[in-house]
């Protein structure tokens, strides 16, 4: 004897008969979804603060660096600015750079600079000479005498070949930006581009993405935009020609960005070429070689 339940599940204006035991599968499947939330407990290793570089060398511009320390993601989130920052800078530090055997001692005095408005707990006022053939190395010995160390180097700058502004053909009113530059194919090379509209100091730039050279087949790179920008809008773009290094530390970092706060995402750990004596440093110290063009749109 076969029973069957009489469902209002319409199919085309016929009703569909289905059998008992889907209808159970069904019930099953529906009561346990009701019951998904549930607390769970979670004995987190106490957090081990990691000392953090950012060093960023520049050539005609004065050494800077910003020393500080990591705090655990689940500490509160605080109230006091002010107190925040003087609790995660680290000072007392003695930080020297030297460059084809001379050396840099960063004095450990706030710095804030004017065009960036990057800031830095450490600062020389001498230039960065301009040396594409030689190293800079970074030595940082810690308050408790414990070191960090890194080495890195000046690349030359790549410079943009030309700049192509388009407007649409169908609105005539809206134009794109093309930005040439010419890679050399016998070297592996990486790039970072950012795009700024109207203002160079806008802390959100319209693209701002690390890249390599893989996809090149000739000499010639085509960096483009959308169909974003008006007549008398003024556009900045910047090419910056980094290091490995750096193009690791970019992305990691945008990676554990995104995936922050995101319970589906995959955790990331930033990839650093500073080296702690202890093992407790994460960070970046590298050149920074660009060429930037201002240009504004014009039919």
């Amino acid at each position: 004897m076969k029973s069957f339940f009489n469902s209002n599940i319409s199919n085309g204006g016929n009703r569909v008969l289905l059998p008992v035991f889907t209808l159970l599968i069904f019930t099953f499947f529906f009561t346990a979804c009701g019951n998904l939330e549930k607390e769970i407990n979670l004995d987190l290793p106490e957090y081990q603060p990691q000392y953090v570089v950012e060093c960023y060398i520049e050539a005609g511009q004065p050494f800077t660096l910003l020393l500080t320390r990591s705090s655990a993601y689940f500490d509160p989130f605080p109230t006091d600015p002010l107190e925040y920052v003087e609790n995660i800078l680290v000072d007392s530090a003695e930080v020297v750079i030297t460059h084809n055997g001379t050396e840099y001692k960063l004095d450990n005095t706030p710095f804030l600079n004017p065009f960036t408005f990057k800031v830095a707990n450490y600062h020389n006022s001498q230039l960065v000479p301009t040396d594409f053939d030689n190293d800079f190395s970074l030595k940082i010995t810690l308050p408790n005498g414990q070191t960090i160390t890194s080495s890195t180097r000046l690349l030359p700058v790549v410079p943009i070949d030309s700049i192509v502004v388009e407007f649409d053909d169908e609105q005539d009113t809206l134009a794109r930006c093309l930005t040439y530059i010419t890679d050399n194919p016998a070297t592996v090379n990486f790039y970072r581009r950012m795009i700024h509209q109207n203002s160079l100091l806008d802390s959100i730039p319209d693209q701002d993405f690390t890249t390599n050279d893989d996809y090149v087949d000739d000499k010639v790179i085509v960096f483009g935009t959308g169909y974003d920008f008006k007549e008398g809008d003024t556009i900045y773009n910047t090419m910056f020609h980094i290091e490995r290094a750096y193009f690791d530390f970019w992305n990691s970092t945008f990676n554990a960005i995104s995936s922050n706060g995101n319970p589906f995402g995959q955790p990331s750990s930033i990839i650093s070429n500073v080296q702690g004596s202890d093992g407790r440093a994460i960070g970046i110290f590298t050149g920074l070689s660009y060429d930037r063009v201002m240009t504004v749109v014009e039919k």
